[in-house]
């Protein structure tokens, strides 16, 4: 593996952050649900990690900012274009993925 920089560590993590950010805000078909299924987290968990990365800073971020930066707008309103009632199946399928938890 390449010796990498703390600091080109640092860049790099954040480009990919920051791709992983906007191929989720291009894919408004993908639930969460199915996010959490599928790889056990979501846009929510990004934008919990991401407040918790700014608070450990001593950044006072709350909760609707960090899911705003995740989601490009209020988790709200992208809740109303975009979100789903989750089928029967989803529900299944993440109470068997969460067993556990």
């Amino acid at each position: 593996m390449t010796d990498l920089t703390k600091q080109q560590r640092t860049e790099f993590e954040a480009a990919a952050f920051r791709t992983l950010v906007e191929h989720l805000r291009k894919r408004t078909d993908v639930q969460n649900i199915d996010l959490m299924n599928l790889g056990g987290f979501c846009r929510n968990c990004l934008s919990n990690w991401y407040q918790d990365a700014a608070n450990e800073a001593g950044v006072a971020l709350t909760k609707p900012e960090a899911r705003e930066i995740v989601y490009g707008m209020p988790y709200e309103d992208w809740k109303n274009k975009y979100q789903t009632e989750a089928t029967d199946e989803q529900k299944a399928a993440f109470v068997e993925s969460h067993k556990g938890h």
